[in-house]
């Protein structure tokens, strides 16, 4: 039987001594040229109408959202003290500083720490502009905001522990405290010697000086020269404007490089040798940053942050700033600090082995406070970590022996799953250099990063 083929025009190459017949060459496609192609093309000229408020532009489950639910249920009344304009008296009015806050936390959450920045996206980004509401915003109002409230920043972090310990979310039995170093925004080549400075501030002063005179001479020249010719009045606030910036610039310029020396007797206090003391250094950018050893080896101007973190949820409960490299007596002040904010005193306090001097451990025992930190034996000597020395404390000898058993070892290993873990979320919000300058303004933002950090903790516990 046959089988019928389906195209019986076509050659079949299965049967013996068929010759392929000739295949016809397949016609090449003809290049389309750019001018003949039929394209949708962009039309912007075309006027549309858009009615969409900004209500509609997030989602109900938007992270900006909840933001200014946990914000708006806050006590900033620290925030409004300041504000000069009040119902019933002339004033322009001000800027709602709950819009501030919420931005803020929200742009610190977003790694977003320069004000310029968050100005552009107050106009840009759909989840700013939600939070802006259409207020008023400017990146001068965002910068000076930021850095001007450190107590009202200092007693919102305190409020928003307060509402999360009346919700059962704060554990204060054990609590871990570590510090990170972070960039200052000076530069190496800015410190100087004594000398070098005193030279420096007899140039600014009289710089000061020739700027005031400067513009006296202009002034004078300007009232004589008024009534002979007409000068457009936007030329003459322009030549101000530029000559009240030069003689800010100098001023603050002059006022740097007097902080700077009278920051220089502390530097030189803490030199341990004469000849350290009489290479002290003090930077003319930013008179309070300190050359510290950094986590890669290197040396920079930076700043010792410290944060006190619960184990248990890991929440921030102690926020200080220092100037110190060294971190031997950053754990006394910090456990009051905590006392006093949460109104409890932690148990348990946990610390690495930089923080545990002897007379630290000393002083968090007088407190009724279990401290858990590294021990080391003498060098040279075949003494164990656990033996007591003569010249230990009670305190301390105890310390000694409790960190040589297995349960002790295992509670302070939570001190790394815990304050790294705050450390690198804290970076993760942009805490790698500051952009501001001085410890009060450096506080501050640490402080916006405590708060945002406990905030979305809190949403994150909550939802």
């Amino acid at each position: 039987m046959t089988q019928e083929r389906l195209l019986p025009d076509a050659p079949n190459f299965d049967e013996p001594n068929q010759e392929p017949t000739e295949v016809l060459p397949t016609p090449r496609r003809r290049v389309t040229r750019p001018s003949e192609a039929r394209v949708y093309e962009p039309v912007r000229n075309q006027v549309e109408m858009v009615l969409r408020d900004l209500d509609s532009l997030l989602p109900e489950d938007h992270l900006a959202r909840a933001i200014w639910a946990f914000v708006d249920g806050l006590d900033l009344s620290a925030f409004y003290a300041p504000i000069k304009a009040v119902q019933g008296e002339p004033g322009h009015p001000a800027t709602d500083p709950k819009v501030l806050v919420a931005l803020w936390v929200y742009a610190t959450a977003d790694g977003i720490g320069k004000a310029r920045q968050l100005d552009r996206l107050c106009h840009e980004h759909d989840a700013y502009r939600w939070l802006r509401g259409g207020v008023p915003i400017n990146y001068h109002m965002l910068s000076d905001f930021r850095v001007e409230h450190g107590q009202a920043l200092n007693d919102l972090l305190s409020e928003v522990l307060a509402a999360m310990m009346a919700e059962g979310l704060v554990n204060l039995d054990r609590v871990s405290q570590d510090g990170l170093r972070v960039r200052a925004s000076a530069g190496a080549s800015s410190f100087r010697r004594e000398e070098r400075l005193k030279g420096f501030l007899e140039q600014a002063q009289e710089r000061v000086k020739r700027l005031a005179s400067e513009a006296q001479a202009e002034l004078e020249a300007e009232s004589e020269t008024k009534a002979d010719t007409e000068r457009p009045a936007e030329t003459d606030q322009a030549s101000r404007r530029e000559q009240g910036a030069r003689e800010r610039a100098a001023r603050e310029r002059q006022e740097r490089i007097e902080r700077a020396l009278a920051e220089l007797p502390a530097v030189r206090a803490a030199k341990k040798t004469e000849e350290k003391r009489e290479q002290a250094r003090v930077s003319t950018t930013d008179p309070e940053a300190r050359v510290m050893k950094m986590p890669d080896g290197g040396y920079r101007p930076a700043f010792n942050i410290q944060y006190a973190t619960t184990t248990d949820k890991q929440l921030i409960v102690g926020v200080s700033v220092t100037n110190r490299g060294t971190e031997g007596d950053e754990a006394p002040p910090m456990l009051e600090q905590v006392s006093e904010r949460t109104e409890q005193q932690p148990k348990e306090y946990l610390i690495d082995g930089g923080q545990a001097t002897l007379r630290t451990i000393d002083k968090l025992s007088e407190a009724g406070v279990t401290v858990y930190a590294p021990t080391q034996a003498p060098r040279g000597t075949k003494r164990s970590q656990a033996e007591p020395r003569p010249t230990d404390s009670p305190a301390v000898a105890t310390w000694r022996v409790r960190m040589a058993t297995d349960e002790a070892k295992a509670i302070y290993k939570e001190r790394a799953a815990t304050s790294e873990c705050a450390n690198a979320r804290v970076r993760q919000h942009g805490l790698y250099q500051f952009v501001v300058r001085g410890l009060i303004k450096v506080t501050c933002v640490a402080l916006w990063m405590a708060i945002t950090h406990d905030l979305l903790r809190w949403i994150a516990l909550t939802s």
